[in-house]
């Protein structure tokens, strides 16, 4: 349980990271820095590629030390009758590179912590795509929980203000559920896939994907490199890219050690640490409704995340 909370942890550091590199704040209360490139698309899509330039090697290095066999998975991914895993697992890697750029942009718009509470509302989504693709009905529980992380979504929505524009604001709130969205397809199609294809080779060919993406988008959508400030910028890639494969690896362990419904209602205290990250290291603030609708998301994505969990036990 300590591993995992160490990696939601670990992984708050990412998110501030990357919100950082698209506006300036002050660094705990003592540097001004950040704003090194704009919130768009373009600029999501070069974060992205300098990230994964450095995680996909790293995890492949532990990869196959963890799961010896891996390379031999790989390779008979592309025979004709692992076909359909195989377009499984590649599919999975696309809707990574999308849910990713997203909510970049979402982090770069509107405050760290509500970006990651608008896409952790994925849970919802995920429920309703399970019913709808495997026949799980969402039960009566499951719908009253959905509606309080929903509840809980629209109280953390910031007001119009000089530090956030009513554009800025919509354009965020769309690409943090979007994202969200797209996370919950992720989730559905891999567990599919997972049926047939260890999750460590799994694993590292969405990441390999999403370094692809990045790459060929970026000969499309390239930023001006004379915009660029390239010392702030590798910088904060490498930070994130080290913080991003530790927190993965301390995740996967946990999941090894407790499980993955343990380690989901553990994971659901992100939102309300990259809050409170947000607010110690940038003085991120937000207002007490926002407050309580982080509090609220949170605690319907633990009891959606522990409903199984609880179900089992009280079957013993």
């Amino acid at each position: 349980m300590l591993t995992v909370l160490i990696s939601s942890l670990v992984l708050t550091f990412h998110n501030v990271t990357v919100r950082v590199l698209f506006s300036e704040h002050l660094l705990l209360g003592l540097f001004l820095v950040g704003g090194y490139v704009k919130p768009d698309l373009p600029n999501s899509f070069l974060l992205m590629f300098l990230r994964m330039l450095l995680v996909v090697p790293l995890m492949a290095s532990l990869a196959f030390k963890l799961y010896p066999s891996a390379l031999q998975e790989l390779r008979e991914l592309f025979s004709r009758q692992r076909w359909d895993v195989m377009c499984q697992a590649f599919g999975c890697g696309i809707l990574m590179f999308l849910y990713i750029a997203s909510l970049y942009i979402a982090i770069g718009l509107i405050p760290t912590g509500i970006a990651l509470t608008l896409f952790f509302t994925y849970p919802v989504f995920t429920a309703l795509l399970a019913w709808r693709f495997f026949g799980d009905r969402p039960t009566l529980f499951r719908w009253l929980v959905m509606g309080i992380i929903l509840l809980g979504g629209v109280l953390t929505v910031p007001p119009s203000s000089d530090a956030y524009s009513s554009n800025d604001i919509t354009i965020g709130i769309l690409a943090s559920v979007g994202s969200g969205i797209i996370y919950a397809f992720y989730n559905v199609i891999a567990q599919k896939c997972l049926e047939k294809f260890h999750p460590i080779p799994f694993t590292w060919i969405s990441f390999a994907s999403t370094l692809l993406l990045s790459g060929v988008s970026l000969l499309f959508f390239s930023p001006p490199s004379s915009q660029l400030d390239w010392t702030p910028i590798w910088i904060g890639s490498i930070f994130s890219g080290l913080v991003s494969f530790i927190g993965h690896t301390l995740n996967n362990q946990g999941i090894r050690l407790i499980g993955a419904t343990k380690a989901s209602i553990i994971g659901s205290s992100s939102p309300a640490l990259t809050a409170l990250v947000a607010w110690a290291t940038i003085s991120e603030t937000l207002n007490l409704i926002q407050s309580v609708g982080i509090g609220v998301v949170t605690l319907g994505i633990a009891l959606l995340s522990g409903e199984g969990f609880w179900r089992k036990r009280r079957s013993l």
